[in-house]
């Protein structure tokens, strides 16, 4: 039996904006091209970075997958190893996004930040 895998599989409200600002700002490469269903909406697409890969589509609340709410918390956070944490983070903040922490040294982790998208989503960048 081959290794287990977790994959994200992440919901938001604009699907191709969110290819287009992961694609930007995160260096993510589309390994899985959109499938577009009747309503236009974008039922599936898979994204990676260097290998890690997620899963995406638009919102579906008649199948209880939403984007994130802004008034509260989240309840996951994606964690991704990057190769310049500082490099990334100057492209997140030049797309208009805020930094919740860093970019900051923190043994022995590394150098660490962190932010949330503009689709809701909670990222923890980390260059070891």
């Amino acid at each position: 039996m081959p290794a287990s895998q977790l994959v994200p599989y992440l919901h938001v409200a604009d699907a191709r904006a969110a290819i287009d600002w992961y694609r930007d700002v995160l260096g993510a490469a589309v390994v899985f091209p959109p499938i577009e269903m009747p309503n236009g909406k974008v039922g599936h697409v898979e994204l990676a970075v260097n290998g890690a890969r997620w899963m995406m589509s638009d919102e579906w609340p008649e199948l209880h997958a939403e984007a994130p709410k802004d008034d509260r918390g989240l309840p996951v956070t994606l964690h991704l190893t990057v190769g310049d944490v500082d490099d990334v983070c100057a492209r997140v903040t030049a797309s208009g996004t805020k930094l919740d922490r860093g970019p900051e040294d923190a043994p022995p982790a590394g150098r660490v930040a962190s932010f949330r998208d503009p689709f809701g989503h909670r990222w923890f960048l980390n260059q070891p």
